[in-house]
């Protein structure tokens, strides 16, 4: 630590403000632009939309708009157990009454408060407690009281120059991952709901973008089915008969032999919900291999797809390692008629339909039982090949991105506390960030 720093209260340096839930019954507030950021939301460093948005009405009810650039911070929510979400808009928001935002006082840069609390992510995740009901809360006095070491301004802008650039490279990689997603399921939806292939080639024309060979594949007529019409010789079967679904379990977590030594993954629906692309690198726990013996359905392969069953339904992501699942999934390993990849684009298209199929008392669940009997398209194995060759390697360039976008987030976690601290100069770093990004 540098001499020259000395611990103070973070509230010195900052202020909060609460949020605000305008009354879901007032049908006037919702629906409109302005982003309303809540916990879901908060999966990334720079939030760029939400799932919820107010209109001009219900965000006048709002407790604050804060502008593009601010710095949200979570204060209650089940995320806070895994991790604290300290975030910041890429454009005006609102924000419900389990978030804050830290606005900065004299003698701390608005670039450097967001790698603050940042280089500080462990310490203050520390503070967290409960709120019962496995909730948990970052009280508002644990915050402000909460000891920081704040270096001149000057090394401020510097640390925030260095943190910019890492988000910046971050952000471009998962710009990217939406583009490579976006364009995989885009040729899924022309091929297998939109059928353009095959009305192309019924009215006489060539398919577009596609080469003669792989237009061959295609049928130039439809037959009825009982999902309508449907490309002529291709089946329509209950999708639990095209690919396997696998559920899991959790091992008595008071049985330490169970869990060590930690040597195998195993996932709950809690590992996806901070994802920024359906790729699963890492989960929060794992099993002995005397746990691994109590979960059924044991050790699945790497690319496995990985689909949340409640709480809520609908994650979805491919496993790229070897993993054991708990009872909140349904799991499709390979080697069924349907990849894990055309899997994963086939549930993001059918989800109204899954979740349509849900049901429950203290929570909305699809059960296995409920999930296979879903009648599924399945085009000749040549066709999936086809796509396979596509939307594979999309895929492949996605979980690469993924990887490296994860190492330098751990770059910039790593180097932030460091930075502030005082325990590593400015000029000593560039060698890392520009090996971490090769």
């Amino acid at each position: 630590m540098s001499a020259e720093l000395r611990m103070q209260p973070l509230g010195d340096f900052i202020t909060l403000v609460s949020g605000n839930t305008p009354s879901k019954s007032n049908p006037s507030f919702w629906g409109g632009e302005t982003p309303w950021v809540s916990a879901k939301d908060m999966g990334s460093f720079w939030i760029s939309d939400s799932e919820d948005h107010l209109t001009p009405d219900g965000a006048s009810v709002a407790s604050r708009l804060v502008p593009s650039g601010a710095v949200l911070l979570l204060t209650r929510g089940m995320t806070l157990h895994k991790r604290v979400p300290i975030c910041r808009t890429a454009k005006p928001s609102t924000f419900n009454q389990d978030v804050k935002a830290v606005f900065p006082k004299a003698g701390i840069s608005d670039r450097f408060l967001p790698y603050l609390l940042v280089g500080n992510h462990d310490r203050l995740h520390a503070k967290v407690d409960s709120a019962g009901h496995g909730t948990g809360r970052l009280n508002t006095e644990a915050i402000l009281s909460f000891p920081v070491w704040v270096p001149g301004l000057k090394e401020q802008e510097g640390i925030a120059d260095i943190g910019e650039a890492l988000d910046g490279r971050i952000t471009l990689l998962r710009k990217t991952n939406a583009t490579l997603e976006a364009i995989a399921q885009a040729l899924f939806k022309s091929w297998f709901v939109d059928f353009d292939p095959v009305r192309a080639k019924a009215e006489g024309r060539q398919p577009e973008a596609m080469d003669a060979t792989t237009a061959a594949l295609f049928p130039d007529s439809f037959e009825e089915s009982e999902l309508g019409l449907v490309p002529k010789g291709w089946t329509v079967k209950p999708v639990g008969d095209a690919v396997d679904c696998l559920g899991g379990g959790t091992p008595d977590t008071k049985e330490p032999s169970y869990w060590e030594p930690a040597e195998h993954c195993w996932t709950t629906p809690k590992d996806l919900s901070g994802l920024q692309s359906p790729v699963l690198l890492q989960t929060e726990r794992r099993l002995s291999t005397l746990g691994l013996a109590k979960v059924s359905s044991g050790l699945l392969p790497a690319g496995t797809l990985l689909m949340s069953s409640r709480a809520p339904i609908g994650y979805l992501a491919i496993a790229q390692m070897p993993v054991a699942v708990n009872q909140g999934y349904i799991a499709i390993p390979p080697g069924g008629e349907l990849s894990p990849v055309y899997m994963l684009f086939w549930c993001r298209q059918n989800m109204e339909g899954i979740k349509g199929r849900a049901n429950g008392s203290t929570f909305m669940e699809i059960s296995k039982k409920a999930f296979r009997p879903i009648p599924a398209l399945v085009p000749p194995a040549e066709v999936l090949d086809a796509f396979e060759s596509m939307a594979g390697p999309l895929f492949e360039r996605l979980v690469e991105n993924e990887r490296q976008a994860q190492t330098l987030t751990q770059l910039r976690d790593t180097l932030l506390p460091r930075l502030i601290s005082g325990q590593l100069r400015l000029p000593e770093i560039g060698a890392d960030i520009d090996g971490a990004s090769a």
